[in-house]
């Protein structure tokens, strides 16, 4: 089996990951998935694609992710993992699916508004 790469995105972390078959080490920026991730359940997210589809032990997970906090990029790298599974076998779409770990989620921060505080607070509002 050749390397499959796919990108996930997920607010502004983007997240490459390269699967290829092994015994299901996962690589995040060249340090190991527990010492970049250290919250059990941001690891979680990351391994939820493959949990599903009972491939654990089955891909060696390598992973370019940059932009963003944690909490983004490891839902972007769950979305590229997930890309890459129904990339190899389309009848591992419809055990993601309905999880919804083949939708972008396209949610953003909206931008501040000049004369105001923040993206929706106002300044203070003083009638005398």
């Amino acid at each position: 089996m050749e390397i499959v790469h796919k990108i996930g995105r997920r607010k502004t972390a983007v997240a490459r990951v390269y699967l290829s078959e092994g015994k299901g080490k996962i690589t995040i920026n060249k340090r190991d998935l527990n010492d970049y991730l250290t919250t059990p359940t941001l690891q979680y997210k990351v391994k939820q694609p493959l949990s599903l589809t009972n491939n654990e032990k089955v891909y060696d997970v390598k992973v370019n992710v940059y932009g963003g906090g944690v909490t983004g990029q490891a839902e972007a790298i769950r979305l590229a993992i997930s890309r890459a599974l129904v990339h190899i076998d389309e009848e591992y779409r419809a055990i993601l699916k309905p999880e919804g770990l083949l939708t972008r989620d396209s949610r953003m921060v909206e931008r501040k508004k000049f004369g105001q505080k923040k993206a929706r607070k106002k300044f203070q509002f003083s009638k005398r």
